[in-house]
């Protein structure tokens, strides 16, 4: 492949064409995905809703589709909040990735993505990262008042 072309990948449209056959096959199959990651994308919310509802320390999108979840902390924590997550061990995201350069001026925002982990992961990954949220929105807190 010592010379690349940009444009229509043939074999692999005709992999699907024989994967899908049909209209009813593509919706079929996006059936089954939301069956597998609808349940994903419940338990981040409720979890959220149940640890973070009515603190004002973040907000989070609803998406009635696609993959992720955006996360907003208060400005200036959100790459605390996934350092403090990482030491725990929850990785996620990177603080600002869907900024460009991953530069978010206001430091609040983490993608989520709740699709790879079981369920039982996500409850416990989701109820760390609340607990990093409050953690930190508290010591921010803290040092605005000793300034």
């Amino acid at each position: 492949m010592m010379f690349q072309t940009i444009g229509p990948d043939k074999l692999n449209q005709l992999r699907h064409v024989r994967f899908f056959k049909d209209q009813s096959g593509i919706e079929d199959h996006m059936r089954q995905q939301e069956a597998i990651i609808k349940p994903k994308f419940n338990v981040v919310l409720e979890t959220l809703e149940a640890k973070l509802g009515g603190k004002y320390l973040a907000s989070w999108s609803t998406p009635q589709g696609g993959y992720f979840i955006s996360l907003n902390t208060l400005p200036g924590c959100a790459q605390k909040v996934v350092s403090r997550a990482a030491a725990a061990g929850v990785e996620l995201t990177s603080a600002g990735a869907t900024f460009p350069y991953g530069k978010d001026p206001d430091d609040k925002n983490i993608r989520l993505s709740p699709t790879f982990p079981s369920l039982v992961e996500l409850k416990q990954a989701m109820e760390l990262v609340a607990l990093c949220i409050e953690l930190v929105s508290a010591e921010q807190e803290i040092a605005k008042r000793n300034c």
